[in-house]
């Protein structure tokens, strides 16, 4: 409260001096002197507080009362404002340095609380700094968590572990009068040789996935290859087409001179002549049937 502007007391003090002043003019010293006095000690009365601040107020060392926003009137020698309480919602950084997890793993962790002062009076009357005394028990919490956590699980599920952290430490601050909004872990840093060891594991990893994923494909390409064989066998002419395209798919587009095995030669000539007699075949009947009916006649 030191050193802020309050209009209230600058008015009570301004109309103070006046009316001290012109009485003093009038030689009537004893009512200026008064009048002195009296608007002194009304000028310290009003506390004006602002919209996010609550003052506790204590009256011959009691509690009193909490004061809100806005100008409050106060007795000054029995009235002792201790402490202004900033109802805002505040953040707190705080860390863990080389503290080993459940795996004997050191770690060092860096976060921030994010935290707000809900009852006035029990944040300054319950505790006699609120604000380190919940930097501290952050503190303290997010060693106790390490100590009970695997390195890996701080890796992969930081979420739980932030709203873990936010459970624990609420119930600590809940009887101070403090509700802890959320916290967040910022950073997680490891020994170098350790942050290497844990590459080349995550490295082989995603090697022996990717073979594995490799060799599968291996299994349903030799199993479609096993169906088309079997269709082949049961289809002899079918394998004879497939040959024929692969031949015409390789030589279409370079335009090259292919030389084709005797066996496969042989096949495809077979199917030639085949194809070759089925339309010859009718033909030869209708020849002969025009050279039967001449004989006929």
């Amino acid at each position: 409260m030191k050193g802020r502007f309050n209009p209230i007391a600058n008015l009570i003090l301004l109309g103070t001096a006046i009316i001290a002043g012109l009485l003093a003019l009038a030689g009537q010293f004893v009512p200026a002197g008064i009048a002195a006095f009296l608007g002194i000690y009304a000028s310290l009365s009003p506390r004006m507080m602002r919209e996010w601040e609550r003052g506790v107020l204590l009256r011959l060392g009691r509690f009193s009362k909490i004061l809100g926003p806005g100008i409050n009137w106060t007795f000054p020698g029995f009235d002792r404002l201790t402490k202004t309480v900033d109802m805002r919602i505040r953040s707190t950084p705080f860390s863990a340095e080389k503290t080993l997890t459940k795996d004997t793993v050191p770690v060092n962790v860096d976060a921030v609380l994010f935290w707000v002062a809900t009852d006035a009076k029990k944040a300054v009357v319950e505790v006699e700094n609120y604000e380190s005394t919940v930097s501290w028990a952050a503190q303290t919490t997010l060693r106790d968590v390490i100590g009970q956590t695997e390195l890996s699980r701080m890796i992969s599920d930081r979420e739980t572990i932030d709203t873990e952290l936010q459970e624990i430490i609420d119930a600590k601050t809940s009887d101070w009068g403090i509700t802890v909004q959320s916290v967040e872990i910022r950073d997680m840093r490891i020994p170098s040789a350790l942050e290497d060891s844990m590459s080349r594991k995550a490295q082989a990893d995603r090697e022996r996935e990717s073979r594995i994923i490799l060799a599968e494909s291996e299994l349903q390409v030799a199993d479609e290859m096993h169906r088309a064989a079997q269709i082949y066998n049961r289809d002899p002419i079918a394998l004879q087409l497939r040959a024929m395209n692969m031949t015409y798919e390789s030589i279409k587009e370079r335009g090259a001179l292919m030389v084709i095995p005797s066996d496969m030669n042989s096949s495809m000539s077979g199917f030639v002549g085949m194809a070759s007699a089925g339309f010859e075949g009718p033909h030869r009947s209708m020849a002969e049937a025009t050279s039967e009916g001449e004989s006929a006649d």
